[in-house]
């Protein structure tokens, strides 16, 4: 038997790891060259794996919602091509992303440890106990440990720089020697690593746990795994790093609506599906040129902000996997039909789950509609790191004024999160009354769109 071992190649742009999302062979499958095996999640994108070469699968290393990192074996093949066992293909090393530089110190002798091909680590007590320079006390009592090139995920390692933690010096207790998230906040608080917790358990006994509440028969499990796993991520991370503060506002769409019914048979006859997004996408363009730090990044790692010279607009999609957020790119210079296009080939490829790593990342401002839901108000949460999202409500009929008279209006309900670190509450505000005025002025939108 010819063995053939398939490792996770470096599917790149810095990624170090995929979670499997789903297998399309099974042990013991015949497959075809090219033939696809593999659906691997990564933080940017899903990518589907084909077969390297013809063969019968004898093995798969991992299962669903496993997280493996780039260069493990992931499948292994009988290829049939003789006696001797056919080398696996060199992998391309796991990018590690370059640790937060440390300030200059007198140097230090530190017992190095790095992860066994088991998953157990290894590691030498030093004796170091004073801080370091430049170190937090609570990362300093972790000063133990020390491996030169941690396996960590790209979220992980955000985190890290996020607050400080130097991950060279956090014990992990993830497959493989991986840094976990929990790890990286474990040593934030000052709570041991394992290796360390178990050694002062043998001294101390520490009293039992409270025992978790019993299972109900009729309760049903169901792993936090895939996209879901992501959007758990991201969102707790939004949530806990941007300062959010909400301004909330109506708008009479009765003009723009009626902008868009005119402009509907120009579209039918280009092809292209009108809806009331790509006005909406417009008129934000707008605003952003008007208040170009609503337009930006925040790089915390860096303690910078970054303003976007590009305006690349975020449409939150829901899918049966989750809500995801794909981008279409250079709105300024995309008229309203090219705009209604692209939402719709991004949307559409989203629902599908064929969207491209290229039309997922980097948008600089994002926009969330709750369509025929409506509601009053849901002050959505920050697509960080962007520093503001606008949230649409359904169109409804609602008395308006208009000069002195009280008319039936289309009102629609904008509400709008910014991080209140980087926009103040007078920018947010203008900013919101601006897209405002452009959608109960469209003339205005037209004469000024570039």
């Amino acid at each position: 038997m010819a063995k053939f071992e398939f490792k996770l190649p470096d599917i790149g742009e810095g990624v170090a790891e995929g979670e499997i999302v789903n297998w399309l062979v099974n042990a013991g499958d015949d497959v075809a060259e090219n033939q696809e095996m593999v659906e691997v999640m990564t933080d940017k994108a899903t990518v589907t794996i084909g077969a390297p070469k013809a063969g019968k699968v004898t093995e798969l290393r991992f299962k669903v919602g496993d997280t493996v990192p780039v260069g493990q074996v992931l499948i292994v093949f009988d290829t049939g091509a003789g006696a001797e066992a056919t080398p696996a293909p060199a992998a391309a090393p796991a990018p590690a992303a370059a640790p937060a530089p440390a300030p200059a110190a007198a140097p230090v002798a530190v017992a190095a440890s790095a992860p066994k091909s088991d998953g157990t680590v290894a590691s030498a007590v030093g004796d170091i106990r004073e801080t370091l320079p430049g170190m937090s006390p609570q990362v300093a009592r972790g000063a133990e440990y020390f491996a030169e090139r941690p396996l960590a995920a790209p979220a992980t390692r955000k985190l890290a720089r996020e607050l400080g933690v130097d991950l060279r010096r956090v014990e992990p207790s993830g497959s493989a020697g991986r840094v976990t998230r929990e790890d990286v906040e474990r040593s934030v608080n000052g709570a041991p690593a394992p290796a360390a917790a178990a050694l002062a358990a043998a001294e101390v006994k520490a009293p039992a746990p409270a025992a978790p509440p019993a299972r109900q028969a009729a309760d049903e499990r169901q792993p936090i795994r895939g996209l879901r796993k992501r959007i758990f991520e991201n969102m707790a991370r939004s949530k806990r790093t941007a300062a959010h503060f909400n301004y909330i506002d109506e708008v009479d769409v009765a003009a723009i609506t009626a902008l868009k019914d005119r402009a509907k048979p120009y579209a039918e006859k280009a092809g292209v599906k009108l809806t009331f997004l790509p006005f909406l996408v417009k008129a934000v363009v707008a605003a952003l040129k008007r208040h170009p730090r609503l337009n930006s990044n925040v790089d915390e790692a860096a303690m910078e902000l970054v303003l976007r010279k590009t305006y690349d607009i975020g449409i939150a999609t829901s899918t049966e996997a989750g809500l995801m957020v794909p981008v279409v790119r250079g709105c300024d210079r995309l008229s309203i039909l090219e705009i209604a296009s692209e939402i719709d080939r991004v949307a559409r490829a989203a629902r599908d789950g064929k969207i491209q790593k290229e039309d997922l990342g980097g948008s600089s401002f994002t926009i969330t509609s709750l369509g025929k839901l409506g509601g009053l108000f849901a002050p959505p949460i920050i697509n960080y790191p962007e520093v503001g999202i606008m949230g649409v409500h359904a169109i409804k009929k609602k008395p308006v004024v208009r000069g002195d008279q009280i008319v039936i209006g289309e009102v629609m309900n904008l509400s709008f999160s910014f991080d209140h670190r980087i926009i103040d509450g007078d920018v947010g505000a203008n900013f919101a009354q601006e897209i405002i005025s452009y959608l109960q002025e469209p003339d205005r939108l037209v004469v000024e769109m570039a």
